[in-house]
């Protein structure tokens, strides 16, 4: 493979676009040639992809009459802005349509009533401040007091999503590093996306070594990681042993390779999700996503507590995560087509949950 010119590349990959545009069975044919094509691309095999179903049954807790409120799931999203009060909005959300049982976002005093708006469900904290709102004298002491309001909750929480909606104010930067310094100090996982990646691609020291922190990066933003961490260019004709590689360099934290197929790693082994999945690209999808896997690595965490688990905890969640996103857009594709919004996959997702774990009655 190392001798394949640019030329043959861009035919494979065209024959792969070939085979997608068919329908029915060919559509299996098409998944398996996709994973195929992409780990022979990467140096890999295709035993990368994993029983992606079967991981996610296994650590979805049952719905028992004797369990309580708090026991499926307490998560927090860090993130919102005057930009941005989507994102976050979609990430906590998408954590209860799972089936988390409190789902809590800390944002700026400008974002919360509009969150607040868009869900009777959700917890909001207006707690953030960007820089405009305060002045250089104060900033210590805002800061402060952002700790301590954090420090109320942060032991309840199962997960935080850290970045969804959160801009990058230089002082709301300042005062998410320190609320995910609390966060490691109390052994909290964290699942960072969007301007979260944006923060840690810069302060690396924020996530090396710990291994409750998962990285779910686009395409963009998985480059700036490479380029930061392996000092490189992403390298696809062995993009396995490179993800493996950029794992280990950020010291054993989990990282999802959002794409076609994603791709997890926590720099021991790489595992592939490409099953289900929609060719509709609109955004808010990754925000679905970090919200999943934050709800799917507490119930993981849960379940290792009680029984020695086959892997890490935050692989098996990202795992997760990742096929049920992707069943839940395949059916919203199904019903819309090219007008598919987040908020339609959002509608799918306990539809999706159903059809793997069936609640028994």
């Amino acid at each position: 493979m190392v001798g394949l010119s640019g030329a043959v590349i861009r035919r494979q990959q065209f024959l792969i676009r070939c085979l997608g545009d068919y329908s029915g069975s060919s559509k299996n044919i098409c998944n398996s040639t996709t994973i195929k094509m992409q780990s022979l691309l990467s140096g890999g095999s295709p035993s990368m992809e994993v029983d992606a179903v079967t991981i996610l049954k296994s650590i979805t807790p049952s719905l028992e009459p004797s369990r309580h409120k708090g026991q499926a799931g307490k998560i927090a999203v860090v993130g919102g802005c005057r930009e941005y009060t989507g994102a976050p909005y979609f990430s906590a959300i998408s954590a209860l349509k799972i089936g988390a049982d409190l789902s809590h976002v800390f944002c700026t005093k400008d974002a919360a009533p509009v969150i607040k708006g868009y869900s009777p469900e959700l917890i909001v904290h207006p707690i953030l401040e960007e820089s405009y709102s305060v002045r250089d004298e104060d900033k210590k002491s805002v800061s402060a007091k952002v700790i301590e309001e954090v420090d109320k909750w942060m032991e309840r929480f199962d997960c935080l999503v850290i970045g969804p909606g959160l801009g990058r104010d230089p002082f709301l930067l300042d005062c998410v590093s320190n609320i995910m310094k609390r966060a490691r100090q109390s052994n909290v996982p964290m699942v960072i996306d969007g301007d979260g990646l944006f923060l840690v691609t810069n302060s690396l020291d924020l996530i090396s070594g710990y291994p409750l922190a998962v990285l779910t990066p686009n395409v963009n933003e998985y480059k700036r990681l490479v380029q930061k961490v392996l000092q490189c260019d992403v390298n696809d004709l062995d993009g396995a042993q490179q993800l493996l590689s950029l794992a280990r360099g950020v010291g054993g934290a989990t990282i999802l390779r959002k794409g076609g197929s994603d791709f997890i790693s926590n720099g021991e082994t790489v595992h592939a999700v490409s099953s289900f999945g929609s060719p509709r690209r609109c955004g808010g999808q990754g925000d679905i996503l970090s919200g999943s896997v934050a709800v799917f690595v507490s119930w993981a965490r849960q379940r290792a507590a009680k029984a020695e688990p086959s892997m890490s905890p935050t692989v098996m969640g990202c795992i997760a995560g990742s096929v049920l996103l992707r069943k839940a857009a395949s059916h919203a594709f199904e019903s819309n087509k090219r007008s598919t919004l987040t908020t339609d996959i959002i509608e799918h997702l306990g539809r999706s949950l159903e059809e793997f774990c069936p609640v028994s009655r």
